[in-house]
């Protein structure tokens, strides 16, 4: 399978309202361009990559591993959603524009790295008729011989070759394992097999544990963050919709990084009660709150996922802060016991522990802790309702796909990062609850990294404190005035 297959021309991806050009025009616009010089650029860590590679090589020898970058989604009609690869094939790689393959083939004992990817077509129909990919609409791709060289790996080949190739390989009967989910033509080429399941999760377990440049990425994607975080407490002064919030963030992670990492969660007052709350077009008022949370990623697409709430005039009210204060205490015991060789929930466990004896003593569960954290009970999930911690790195819930005997009932090991997120709400509509607390809703978010000198804080430096908090926003709306 290492002989190089013919380039295949594709047939140009058209809209109903484009016209047919005549062909005294695609011979016009064939005609006549100037070659540009080859770019020899490389990856700043395409080595890394190339080590990434060579692991998952000695996991699957004799075997061929297909790991497709994903193809662009519909939006609208004709328009597509921003392309982003998926999270395996850039870890694998490093990047990748729609479409693009990666194809590790048995070579010896080890693996060859084949990469299919969109070739330049300018000098062509395509270029000019294709709005996929015709470089006229959407810009001068990478290449062929770019690619190879930029990315690191053994052999490029343009992507119109992948329909032959991968009917060959599956028609040659080879051991395959296929990266399912992200190309549908891809998985149709191939039976489904549980060992493609194992091939996902082999990955989501090598991602379990970052090195040095991965933690850099998230410090990078955590200091933007701080910023785009500044940016909402300048606009929150005079900002009336949680939509004015969503692009106040935005803006900072479009302008100093790739974008943001998932979708923005500006919750202003009750909205905050809402675990995934996106719609963001709710008011924005005077004496609430506002949970955002939100994470900017960086062009590596490591991604940052920070939570803070904060009060809309600047100070809270009593009641704010007594569940506030309650959610901090609860963030610290969490984030403390974030450390090497405890279990992986047990972060989640001291939290709780905080937060259902602050329940207790604010007089809303009318128990006593053991019973209100009784498996057969667990009262305390009416109010505090998720678990405090993922994951995290190329995605906001990174790994996902690991056993659950390596990540939700594993142990934790220097070099993973993971969130401590414990929060607090009342639902506006919920007896229990004394009705001066109703409607509020309280988390605080930080990113941890696990590391042999203790739990390290990757998002210090955004204040949580109530007091700092309060601080923070003088500080920045003093500054502006």
């Amino acid at each position: 399978m290492s002989e190089r297959i013919a380039d295949v021309p594709a047939e140009p991806r058209t809209a109903s309202h484009d016209f047919e050009p005549p062909a005294a025009l695609v011979e016009f616009m064939t005609e006549n361009w100037i070659d540009r010089p080859i770019d020899r650029t490389v990856h700043p860590e395409s080595n890394r990559f190339a080590q990434r590679r060579e692991a998952l090589s000695k996991a699957y020898p004799g075997t061929y591993l297909v790991i497709p970058a994903g193809r662009e989604r519909v939006r609208a009609n004709d328009t597509f959603f921003r392309f982003r690869p998926s999270s395996d094939f850039a870890y694998l790689v490093g990047g990748g524009e729609p479409g693009a393959l990666l194809v590790l083939e048995p070579e010896g004992a080890e693996h060859r790295s084949l990469l299919f990817v969109p070739a330049h077509n300018r000098g062509t129909r395509e270029f000019f008729t294709d709005r996929v990919y015709g470089e006229l609409w959407v810009g001068r791709h990478r290449g062929v011989d770019e690619s190879r060289a930029y990315y690191g790996v053994d052999e490029c080949r343009p992507m119109q070759a992948v329909p032959e190739y991968l009917e060959q390989l599956n028609a040659a009967k080879y051991p395959v394992r296929v990266l399912r989910g992200h190309d549908d033509d891809v998985d149709r080429q191939f039976e489904l097999r549980e060992s493609d399941a194992e091939l996902a999760t082999y990955l989501s377990e090598a991602r379990l544990v970052k090195d040095e440049y991965e933690l850099e990425e998230l410090r990078k994607a955590c200091a933007i963050s701080k910023r785009a975080f500044e940016d909402v407490i300048r606009v929150m002064r005079t900002a009336t919709s949680e939509r004015a919030i969503e692009a106040a963030f935005w803006g900072r992670a479009r302008t100093d990084g790739n974008d943001v990492g998932y979708l923005t969660i500006a919750a202003a007052a009750e909205h905050a009660c809402t675990l995934h709350w996106t719609r963001n077009d709710g008011p924005l008022r005077p004496g609430e709150l506002l949970l955002l949370d939100a994470g900017v990623e960086c062009d590596s697409l490591y991604t940052a996922d920070i939570t803070r709430t904060l009060p809309v005039s600047g100070s809270y009210s009593g009641e704010q802060r007594a569940v506030y204060d309650l959610v901090w205490e609860a963030q610290r015991a969490g984030i403390e016991a974030a450390v090497a060789g405890n279990d992986f929930l047990e972060p989640h466990r001291r939290a709780v522990r905080v937060l259902a004896q602050g329940l207790i003593d604010l007089g809303i569960i009318k128990a006593s802790l053991d019973e209100a954290l009784d498996p057969d009970r667990l009262y305390h999930r009416r109010y505090t309702l998720h678990g405090v911690s993922h994951m995290l790195g190329l995605d906001v819930h990174d790994c996902a796909e690991a056993r659950s005997s390596e990540y939700r009932y594993g142990t934790l090991r220097e070099g993973m990062v993971l969130t401590v997120e414990p929060g607090c709400y009342f639902q506006p509509d919920d007896a229990t609850v004394p009705e001066r607390f109703r409607g509020i809703g309280a988390r605080i978010e930080d990113d941890i990294a696990v590391t042999g000198a203790g739990p390290e804080n990757l998002s210090a430096s955004l204040p949580s404190r109530s007091e700092d908090v309060e601080a923070w926003i003088a500080a920045l709306w003093e500054g502006d005035a």
